[in-house]
């Protein structure tokens, strides 16, 4: 079997959110998660810009970041990620230039091609629908802004120019795989919630990658649902609050973060099940053993290079001690 020893652990967070809590106390939540993952050594803590979305309240994401980074020492903090047709990429360049000036050395800059909401949402803030054509232009327009200054340009991220902020291109089909690829960035598949094309993307990146300036071989992270518990039995249970939640995102619902219960009959007819669990086809739900053979198996598989774990559970403590876990997984 495949050792996990020493592999890059990182985690994606949405600031989920309880009915009956504030948004302060959940970004305080958001907050002691990432010092948990920080004092056991995680790499990244990234969070994913989403609107409009109730049970959600990552919206405001670079202001997220730098909270979170100004919380934090060692881990890298960044965003899994910008939906860059939402923003001009000189705000994008002087906001990520900004928070790289801040905290030198830790922040990453993931860009995503979809809105990251509904199409009215969309229009709320002023997206034109078009940019998302426009996406192969734009990430180049945001490496020059934050790179070294050409002596040609009239507008400049100032600051942002040259702080050589990290760019990774994020994913859930084959467009931007095949975008990191030619660019040779760095690339992240969102396995977490569209696990049907992993492969394909998977083996596309890496059999088109052209080497570049910021990278000279392939480099793939891969992003899963996991929920670790001290038993497979325990981790089932638990893994009931991210069920509910996707089957409240099919149905449109508000995804506030519900309590586990010990059964999800008579919460889904045969269909929505299907649906929810072809929604979280990579999770990985288990005890230690369990969860160090199913990544080990899926880091095997797909030659991947970094985990980024999505950690839903209903109670701060259980993410706290699924993060224990996993970091016990690479010490082995």
């Amino acid at each position: 079997m495949t050792s996990l020893a020493n592999m890059p652990f990182s985690l994606l967070e949405l600031s989920p959110m309880k009915e009956q809590d504030t948004v302060s106390q959940t970004l305080a939540n958001s907050v002691a998660y990432a010092q948990k993952a920080d004092e056991l050594g995680f790499k990244r803590f990234w969070m994913a810009e989403h609107h409009n979305m109730r049970g959600i309240v990552c919206a405001a994401t670079s202001v997220l970041i730098g909270h979170i980074a100004g919380h934090t020492r060692n881990i890298r903090v960044g965003a899994g990620g910008v939906m860059l047709s939402n923003h001009p990429p000189l705000v994008v360049a002087e906001q990520f230039g900004t928070l790289e000036s801040l905290y030198p050395g830790r922040i990453d800059l993931g860009l995503g091609r979809a809105p990251g909401s509904d199409p009215i949402t969309s229009r709320a803030l002023r997206r034109d629908d078009r940019r998302a054509e426009q996406f192969d232009d734009e990430v180049a327009e945001l490496q020059a802004l934050l790179g070294p200054y050409d002596g040609k340009s009239s507008v400049r991220a100032i600051p942002g120019e040259n702080t050589k902020v990290p760019i990774w291109l994020l994913g859930s089909s084959l467009y931007s795989a095949q975008l990191a690829a030619k660019r040779g960035l760095p690339y992240a598949f969102a396995g977490h919630f569209a696990p049907r094309f992993v492969h394909d993307a998977i083996a596309l990146y890496r059999r088109d990658f052209q080497s570049s300036e910021v990278l000279d071989k392939p480099y793939v992270m891969l992003g899963l649902p996991v929920v670790a518990a001290d038993t497979d039995e325990q981790a089932q249970y638990l893994a009931t609050t991210s069920k509910q939640r996707i089957l409240a995102l099919m149905r449109g619902q508000a995804l506030w973060l519900k309590p586990p219960v010990d059964s999800m009959e008579g919460l889904w007819n045969a269909q929505e099940q299907m649906q929810v669990e072809s929604f979280l086809g990579l999770s990985v739900v288990g005890s230690p053993a369990t969860v160090y053979h199913k990544l080990s198996m899926i880091k095997r598989e797909l030659a991947v290079d970094e985990f980024i774990f999505t950690n839903d559970l209903y109670e701060l403590s259980d993410r706290k001690h699924a993060l224990e876990i996993l970091a016990s997984l690479t010490s082995s």
